[in-house]
């Protein structure tokens, strides 16, 4: 039998054709493979268009597209399903400090971060010098009282002998640490003479150098012990006539440099005559020891034995 030619819309249905030769029915359309039919070996024309669609729905390995934006996109869209918790919108960082001509800038502390501390570390600790400018350091004069008096001399070796009631408060001269404290008066008559001749007394070593000496005290203020920093003016302790002061009230006063510790009494007591610095600080002045009691320790070092015993504190 003489097969027909045809071919296929787009739709995959078959469109009619005129045949290619006479006698030829429906059943002899073709669209390019020819298939038995139920009717004894005619060709399919549907069932050839119907293959022919397929192939349209099946993609062309050879052109396939990567499916990764595809993939991306779905993988978005199922990422915001299956919660009820909101999505969290941008985070607003805050416009950072200017500096300006008065105001300097201060970084912004990360999320987190310790308060007061811009990077996280903990702060760095700001400790002041305890050794200012000697020149710069205020004085001011040892017995706070409106009636004292003193004397430019003092027996055996340079000192002062500052009388006042008993009771006046003794303050200290100057900013510095506190070097020895005696809160027991340990002087007997009998001996020995020099070491305990102070009875209660509070040494102090200024932030200058100087080491600045009271003695005979009859209290010494509660929290003023070895190591202790103290402030021009600080309250020490209070006038008395504990050690060898004689029944006598008044503060033994000494200048001298921090020789050897407990053993140098014959320096603590004493050596640079304090009269001209008295006489300046009770005038409000700031008349500085330190040239006379470094010059004095240049030239004797620091002795180890007294230059003679005494009686006096």
């Amino acid at each position: 039998m003489v097969v027909g030619h045809g071919h296929c819309s787009p739709s995959g249905r078959p469109e009619p054709v005129a045949p290619s030769s006479a006698g030829i029915g429906s059943a002899g359309r073709s669209g390019g493979r020819r298939r038995p039919d139920a009717a004894g070996g005619a060709t399919s024309t549907v069932a050839v268009c119907q293959d022919v669609r397929m192939s349209l729905l099946r993609p062309d390995p050879r052109r396939t597209r990567p499916a990764y934006p595809v993939l991306l996109l779905v993988a978005a869209v199922l990422a915001g399903c299956g919660t009820d918790e909101p999505v969290a919108g941008p985070v607003w960082d805050g416009p950072s400090a200017v500096a300006t001509g008065d105001q300097p800038a201060t970084p912004t502390a990360p999320a987190g971060s310790p308060a007061g501390s811009p990077s996280g570390s903990p702060a760095p600790s700001v400790t002041p010098s305890a050794t200012p400018d000697a020149a710069a350091l205020r004085r001011v004069f040892p017995v706070r009282a409106g009636n004292v008096a003193y004397h430019p001399t003092h027996s055996g070796y340079p000192g002062t002998d500052i009388f006042a009631d008993c009771g006046e408060p003794v303050v200290a001269v100057t900013d510095g640490t506190v070097l020895e404290v005696s809160r027991v008066d340990r002087f007997r008559k009998k001996g020995p003479l020099g070491p305990y001749n102070g009875g209660l007394s509070v040494s102090l070593l200024g932030d200058d150098g100087v080491r600045y000496y009271g003695s005979h005290l009859s209290v010494v203020s509660p929290g003023v012990e070895a190591g202790v920093r103290v402030r021009s003016g600080q309250r020490l302790g209070e006038v008395g006539r504990t050690g060898n002061a004689n029944n006598v009230c008044h503060l033994h006063f000494g200048l001298s440099p921090k020789c050897s510790g407990h053993d140098d009494w014959w320096i603590r007591r004493g050596v640079v005559w304090p009269a001209k610095y008295l006489d300046s600080w009770r005038g409000k002045g700031n008349r500085s020891p330190v040239a006379a009691v470094t010059a004095w320790e240049r030239e004797h070092g620091c002795p180890r034995a007294p230059r003679g015993s005494s009686g006096a504190g």
